[in-house]
């Protein structure tokens, strides 16, 4: 999904549950203000706020960050079109998902259906 070799020169994330605004700001190479914007214009980022309407980004806001970063500053996305591109990987992922979880019950069912029949 997060293509390493385009955010190569950017530092390695530290494990760690939360980061402030200004930590994601160093670790991805915006500014705070642009992260800000890119909340409004992407819905799935969205950091938890706490105390004081403070952000606290976790590691796949990062992620997503780093991903958002490449396809416009890289890539040469448009925000509508870096968007598109994000919803369709969601999209994928969930319909792989779900194909995992539909193979998975039929495989159970099928084995119940083997056990009934003993």
């Amino acid at each position: 999904m997060l293509d390493q070799g385009s955010n190569s020169e950017l530092p390695v994330i530290p494990a760690k549950r939360y980061f402030t605004i200004g930590e994601v700001s160093e670790l991805c190479a915006v500014k705070p203000h642009v992260l800000r914007y890119w909340e409004q214009e992407f819905p799935n980022l969205k950091p938890v706020k706490r105390r004081g309407n403070r952000r606290y980004y976790q590691r796949h806001d990062v992620l997503m960050i780093r991903q958002i970063r490449s396809l416009l500053y890289e890539q040469g996305f448009t925000i509508t079109g870096a968007r598109q591109r994000l919803e369709g990987a969601q999209a994928r992922v969930e319909s792989s998902m779900s194909a995992q979880i539909v193979r998975q019950v039929r495989l159970e069912l099928e084995e119940v259906l083997q056990l009934l029949r003993r």
